[in-house]
C-alpha cells in the first residue's frame, strides 16, 4: 500500500486524465479491435497467436480471482482513495489485474512478432504504462499488476514459437486449440461443481462463471474457424488500404450486433443459464472468422 499512496500523493487533473485514458487500452473492447485488426487484415497465424494469449490469460485470471478472493486496495484501507472515474471499470476482486493481463498479453505479442523497431518501443511503452495506470488510479496492488504481468510475459514467449511452428506443421493449430478448449471446459467444470465458500461474493461468482461460458464457446469457435478456413474458405488479408478498413469497421459492426442481438433470446432459451454465453461467443467467433471474411476476395482483387 505504501507505493499507492505515493502514486496518490502525486496525483492531479492532467495526470488523473492520461491514466484514465491509458487505462482504457487495457480493456476487452481494444484487445477485441486488435486481435481482429491483425486476423483479418495482417496475418492469420499471428491473429491466432493474440487471441490464444488473450483467452488462456483470461482464463488464468479468472481462476485467480475467485481462488484467491482478494479485495480492492479501498476495501482493504478504507482510508486510501481512488480515481473516481476508474471505480466502474474496477468491479470484482483484486487479484490479479484483468486489464494489466489484456495489454501485456495484446502489446507484448505484437512486440514479440513484429520487425519494426518503433512498433516494438511503442508496444513497450503502451503495456508499462496501462500496469502503472492501474496502481495510480487506486484499482490495483503492485502484487496485482506484478502477477498479471508476470503471466501474461510468460503466455507470449511461450504461445509464440507454438504457433510459429503451424507454418511447418499446419494441423498443429488443431491440437493447439483443442487443448485450449480442453482446459475451458475443465473451468466450466470447476465453476459449476467446486463447493465455494458461503461468504463468496455472488456477484464476483456469476460473473467468472459467465466468462467460463463465454471464452468456452469463444475456443470453440476458433477451432471451427481454423478447420473451416484451412479446407475450404482460405480468407486473403491483402486488400488496398481502403478496402482494410471497410474489412476491419463492417466486421466490428457485424460481431458487435450478434453480441448484443443474440444475448438476450438465447438466454430465453436457454432458460436464463450461463450456457447462452457460451453459444452467444461461438456464434460472434463463427461470424468474425468465416461469415465475414467471406467477402474478403473482393478486396483482395483491388489490391493486385
Amino acid at each position: 500500500m505504501e507505493l499507492l499512496y505515493w502514486f496518490e500523493s502525486i496525483r492531479n487533473p492532467v495526470l488523473d486524465v492520461l491514466m484514465s485514458l491509458a487505462t482504457r487500452l487495457g480493456e476487452e473492447t481494444f484487445f477485441m479491435v486488435g486481435a481482429l485488426l491483425v486476423f483479418w487484415c495482417v496475418d492469420k497465424r499471428k491473429g491466432y497467436y493474440l487471441l490464444s494469449v488473450g483467452f488462456v490469460g483470461i482464463l488464468v485470471n479468472q481462476w485467480l480471482k475467485i481462488i484467491c478472493r482478494v479485495p480492492r486496495p479501498w476495501v482493504r484501507d478504507p482510508n486510501f482513495t481512488i480515481v473516481e472515474s476508474a471505480r466502474a471499470e474496477a468491479a470484482g476482486y483484486s487479484f490479479p489485474s484483468g486489464h494489466t493481463q489484456t495489454a501485456v498479453g495484446f502489446f507484448g505479442g505484437v512486440a514479440r512478432f513484429t520487425g519494426r523497431l518503433w512498433l516494438r518501443i511503442a508496444c513497450i511503452v503502451i503495456l508499462l504504462l496501462v500496469s502503472v495506470s492501474r496502481m495510480y488510479l487506486g484499482v490495483h496492488t503492485p502484487a496485482d499488476v506484478g502477477v498479471s504481468f508476470v503471466t501474461a510475459a510468460v503466455l507470449v514467449l511461450v504461445m509464440y514459437p507454438l504457433m510459429e511452428s503451424t507454418l511447418w506443421f499446419p494441423s498443429r493449430i488443431y491440437v493447439i486449440l483443442g487443448v485450449l478448449l480442453g482446459c475451458s471446459l475443465a473451468f466450466v467444470g470447476f465453476m459449476e461443481f467446486f463447493p465455494f465458500p458461503a461468504d463468496i461474493d455472488a456477484g464476483n461468482l456469476a460473473e467468472a462463471v459467465k466468462n467460463a461460458y463465454s471464452m468456452t464457446g469463444a475456443v470453440g469457435g476458433m477451432l471451427v474457424v481454423s478447420v473451416f478456413d484451412d479446407r475450404l474458405l482460405q480468407f486473403p488479408t491483402r486488400a488496398p488500404w481502403w478496402g482494410q478498413a471497410v474489412k476491419l469497421l463492417g466486421g466490428l459492426v457485424l460481431v458487435v450486433l450478434v453480441k448484443s442481438l443474440l444475448k438476450a433470446p438465447l438466454l430465453a432459451l436457454c432458460g436464463g443459464h450461463e450456457a447462452a454465453h457460451a453459444v452467444r461467443y461461438f456464434l460472434m467467433v463463427l461470424t468474425a472468422g468465416c461469415v465475414w471474411p467471406m467477402t474478403f476476395r473482393f478486396f483482395e482483387r483491388y489490391a493486385r
